[in-house]
């Protein structure tokens, strides 16, 4: 039995839809939103509109934008040299979140995944290896440590030494505030692969 109208349940249906969102989650977004002044409700709805309409990849590192290029690969003061090699631009974000990195990126849209079908063809690579052609002297393999982020890694490395450009991949291990009892046997390794001197 239905307890809410046909607006409200294909409200709370189409909301549902959206990744992380669960039943209890998209019930209380579409309350929120009923509950908005309708300016607000309209100036949302136009910005999703806009978004699809205008947002697509940078013609030069794949990451979104609403440009030609993205502002990270439109700024001289970037080191273009480096490329980090990112599964999506969530990753790309969080890398920038950190205000270290100097480089540009490229984002590949997603990892070498048989299980789902999801071949190198599928991802940006190619475009990575045209990239290549220009002056760049590392490429920084930032890719999730998944077994279809290690496998992409590894198919990245095998395409790229042969260049003669440098290939590193960014060191994965304990993470800042981890019990060692709760971590697994391969984080472990890496982590004691990867150590530094103090």
């Amino acid at each position: 039995m239905d307890i809410y109208s046909g607006h409200i349940n294909k409200l709370i249906e189409q909301l549902s839809r959206l990744p992380g969102v669960g039943a209890k989650s998209a019930q209380r977004l579409a309350f929120h939103i009923i509950n908005m002044p309708e300016g607000e409700v309209k100036l949302l709805c136009d910005s999703i509109s806009s978004a699809k309409e205008n947002i697509r990849y940078c013609r030069e590192c794949f990451t979104l934008t609403d440009t030609d290029l993205c502002p990270v690969c439109a700024n001289a003061k970037r080191d273009h040299e480096t490329i980090m090699v990112v599964e999506n631009p969530r990753d790309m974000a969080a890398y920038e979140k950190t205000g270290k990195y100097e480089g540009v990126y490229h984002v590949l849209h997603g990892a070498i995944s048989p299980m789902l079908g999801i071949g190198p063809n599928d991802l940006k690579i190619k475009e990575l290896i045209l990239r290549l052609e220009a002056d760049v002297k590392e490429v920084i393999i930032a890719t999730n440590s998944s077994i279809e982020g290690e496998t992409t890694a590894m198919y990245l490395s095998k395409l790229i030494k042969p260049t003669g450009i440098k290939v590193t991949r960014i060191a994965s291990g304990v993470p800042v505030g981890g019990d060692l009892e709760c971590i697994d046997e391969v984080t472990l390794l890496r982590a004691l692969d990867g150590r530094t001197s103090l």
